[in-house]
């Protein structure tokens, strides 16, 4: 048996998990179980979901996530640097407005490595995104980015020992500021592999959200204690 042991400060837990669309009609099913500390997107995610990227009203995006609960909203720069900055400093903006963080996802290649400080100069959080590889903790800490989100699965698919690359990011986290968010995840499972080395930081798409809720034993469980409740016999 595997024993996990996760410690709460005061009502803050240490696990923190996100839920990683843009489909507003998943935020308004799962962000009221009160699991979600936040929700995650990208350009990929909204495509999914019907959305073109440049026309999204993201200030209407962040308050819906606002009132859906969320005390985090990521969303990831695109265009060039203008447009880009110009997006963070919005952003950041419309967090504000709702409050609600609001954290800009930069892609861990040359071009978001060198955009990275200005963003960071507009005065809000930053998330390293698109990791295959333990190296670039070192990059995401030297920046001083609040996050980094390791791909997990696509690191397993592109046969990758991704399961290395996380007990070393996992032990880079205590040297800087730079918290891992884990992404690309393909089952419950996968998280609690990844748990047991000690991260504590996940976003997971809804199917995965359903799959890390449900358990047939459980739900068996709940049905006999109802049952009982009302004086049935099995």
């Amino acid at each position: 048996m595997v024993a996990l042991t996760f410690s709460c400060t005061g009502s803050t837990p240490a696990m923190r998990l996100y839920l990683d669309t843009a489909d507003q009609t998943a935020w308004a099913e799962w962000m009221p179980s009160g699991v979600f500390y936040g929700i995650t997107t990208n350009p990929l995610l909204a495509a999914r979901t019907g959305l073109t990227y440049h026309q999204i009203n993201w200030q209407d995006m962040v308050q819906i996530a606002a009132d859906a609960g969320a005390q985090e909203f990521h969303a990831q720069v695109i265009g060039n640097e203008t447009d880009a900055l110009r997006f963070a400093e919005n952003l950041y903006a419309y967090g504000a407005s709702s409050n609600i963080d609001c954290v800009v996802k930069i892609p861990l290649n040359s071009w978001g490595i060198s955009l990275t400080p200005k963003i960071q100069g507009l005065g809000g959080k930053t998330l390293m995104t698109a990791c295959y590889d333990a190296k670039q903790m070192v990059t995401a800490n030297a920046l001083g980015a609040d996050y980094i989100a390791p791909y997990f699965g696509r690191m397993v698919e592109a046969g990758l020992d991704a399961m290395t690359h996380m007990r070393a990011i996992h032990a880079m986290s205590s040297n800087g500021p730079c918290r891992p968010l884990i992404a690309s995840l393909r089952s419950a499972q996968q998280m609690v592999d990844i748990a047991e080395i000690g991260h504590d930081c996940f976003t997971i798409a809804p199917a995965i959200a359903q799959d890390l809720f449900h358990n047939e034993l459980t739900e068996a469980a709940a049905q006999e204690f109802e049952r009982a409740a009302k004086g049935e016999r099995k």
